[in-house]
């Protein structure tokens, strides 16, 4: 089989995903907590959450909630998020939880008329940058992570700030957001399931539950 087979394959397959996403923004059940918990239903995550979608790799920046992207076939060019309002699972659901290997915070999205791409980044963005990092928190990170993440919070407020860079130099911070915690894992880099995990962490696991990987 030629590459360009396999590649028309693909193209295929993928083509037939986002249609059934398209259809499923309007149409389709939206399920909420307690019937996922009943039905035991397995979500399917939109392949743009999961990076596996070929000709739209999401980039979401946790610092300054900006969010875009590139075909990974053509990189020299930026692509603008314009499938946020596609539905993050089929089918759709109310609610998700989010974790991740590299905070303790658990991130709940939530969405009656079904949770969209949009509300995740959203949520999450909010989340981590809304919230401060409390003082019993920080003392749980041995010391040398707590300048990791004192010159994390320096440079996200740069960046944060860029404008207003141009005018005055601010003041190191003194408290610390959610987001520094993460250090220079700022990149959203997918979701996916780790059952065990989830379990592990939140003392169960249900299907509306992933993982957040995250990348610098």
């Amino acid at each position: 089989m030629g590459d360009n087979t396999v590649s028309n394959m693909w193209n295929d397959v993928y083509g037939h995903l986002f249609n059934m996403y398209k259809r499923a923004y309007s149409d389709g059940p939206v399920l909420s907590q307690t019937d996922l918990y009943l039905l035991n239903t397995d979500l399917q995550l939109n392949p743009i959450l999961q990076g596996t979608n070929p000709g739209f790799h999401l980039l979401f920046n946790l610092v300054t909630g900006s969010t875009g992207g590139f075909n990974p076939e053509a990189r020299d060019r930026d692509l603008l998020f314009t499938q946020k309002d596609e539905p993050a699972t089929l089918p759709r659901v109310t609610q998700l939880i989010i974790i991740t290997e590299l905070s303790p915070w658990c991130t709940i999205v939530q969405n009656e008329r079904g949770v969209t791409m949009s509300d995740v980044c959203t949520t999450i963005w909010k989340e981590y940058t809304e919230n401060y990092v409390s003082e019993q928190e920080f003392n749980t990170l041995p010391p040398r992570l707590q300048e990791h993440v004192k010159r994390a919070a320096a440079n996200n407020q740069q960046a944060a700030n860029n404008w207003a860079m141009y005018y005055n130099t601010p003041a190191p911070p003194s408290r610390y957001k959610r987001v520094d915690w993460l250090r220079d894992k700022i990149y959203f880099d997918g979701l996916t399931k780790k059952d065990t995990y989830s379990a592990s962490r939140l003392g169960f696991k249900a299907p509306n539950i992933f993982v957040m990987c995250l990348a610098s």
